[in-house]
């Protein structure tokens, strides 16, 4: 396990560590005081890039939903019907792999449901630097550029140190409603692709704390 420290916010009491690990249970970091981000860094499937990069945009899955964890699977599953996904292992996998992040983020978070997001992106969406007004989120690009953070600058000014998560590299970041002190102090957004003809397939899951607000 390796751990990645930036820099800290000048005069100020911020979390911006981020905790890079090549197994899963490293992104339980989080709950590190000064860590705001875990990373983990795992191999890249074989095969999975060249597969999914070579599919035509209209045929990649898209969904948001509400779910357990354990609903995820099925809720995939139509999702890439409905795109029409061709059916392959590397398609099963894709869908294993969501399950998985699910099961393992919803743990994280202590929550029951997720909002789930997977989205197609060919614009600059969530182009400017920020912290995302939540508890936590786990990003993962499955296709394309992976999402752009670094440590916040005084001013608003963008991040010095700009770092990419490498694709198919799941990132836990906290929010403005993390619970604990002292406050995240690491933005991110979505990288620059808009005009160069890219494709990114981003998957986002958000914890539902209070599932009586969504009902």
């Amino acid at each position: 396990m390796q751990s990645a420290k930036l820099r800290p916010l000048p005069r100020q009491s911020f979390a911006a560590g981020v905790e890079i690990s090549d197994c899963a249970r490293g992104l339980a970091a989080l709950h590190r005081p000064d860590c705001a981000a875990a990373l983990w860094n795992r191999p890249a499937r074989a095969g999975f890039q060249n597969w999914i990069t070579a599919l035509p945009p209209q045929a990649l899955p898209q969904t948001r939903q509400i779910l357990r964890p354990d609903q995820f699977g099925p809720a995939l599953k139509q999702s890439c019907m409905q795109a029409g996904t061709p059916a392959s292992p590397h398609r099963d996998w894709l869908i294993a792999d969501i399950c998985a992040l699910g099961t393992l983020f919803a743990d994280l978070m202590d929550v029951a449901l997720l909002r789930l997001r997977l989205d197609v992106v060919t614009t600059n969406a969530c182009r400017k630097f920020h912290i995302d007004a939540l508890r936590a989120r786990l990003i993962c690009t499955y296709r394309g550029t992976g999402t752009q953070y670094g440590t916040a600058l005084p001013g608003g000014h963008d991040p010095q140190r700009i770092l990419t998560a490498p694709t198919q590299t799941p990132l836990v970041l906290r929010g403005t409603n993390w619970p604990e002190t002292p406050q995240s102090g690491l933005q991110h957004r979505s990288p620059p692709i808009a005009g160069s003809g890219e494709t990114r397939l981003l998957l986002v899951l958000d914890p539902i704390v209070d599932p009586t607000t969504v009902f």
